[in-house]
């Protein structure tokens, strides 16, 4: 009996960005860019843009224009609700919580302790993707 082999995967390296789609991709890197990330790139270079990636201590966000999506790549995003959730370790989890919100991101659940060890609160980016604020909390 002949069995198939194997095949060999492809040799990926760790992951270097997530993507989200936003209808307006100025405003959400606006949102992004006030957490402290940085614009590292931005196609088209002058003008509305319809892709923008930003970094913070390696941790990259790229946000894609729906409509460059649909047109240049063929797939049909779902331009918002709660998609994916973009994770953010602070040392104060509440004073972010309240300056985000306090800035007018919608507030999702209020900090509370979860696992006796961590600090977790959530709001959301322009687009309604979730973001969680996590702190670690002293052992004790």
């Amino acid at each position: 009996m002949n069995r198939p082999q194997p095949r060999e995967s492809p040799a990926f390296r760790r992951g270097e960005e997530v993507n989200l789609f936003s209808e307006d991709v100025t405003r959400a890197a606006d949102f992004y860019t006030k957490l402290g990330f940085t614009e590292t790139f931005r196609v088209p270079t002058e003008g509305e843009p319809i892709h923008v990636d930003l970094a913070l201590d390696g941790y990259r966000i790229g946000i894609a224009s729906v409509a460059s999506t649909r047109a240049d790549h063929g797939l049909d995003p779902v331009p918002s609700g709660q998609r994916a959730a973009v994770v953010l370790w602070t040392d104060d989890a509440a004073a972010a919580y309240a300056t985000l919100t306090a800035d007018g991101a919608p507030a999702l659940a209020a900090p509370h302790v979860w696992l006796d060890r961590l600090l977790i609160a959530w709001t959301a980016d322009p687009d309604g993707n979730p973001v969680q604020l996590v702190q670690h909390l002293p052992a004790g």
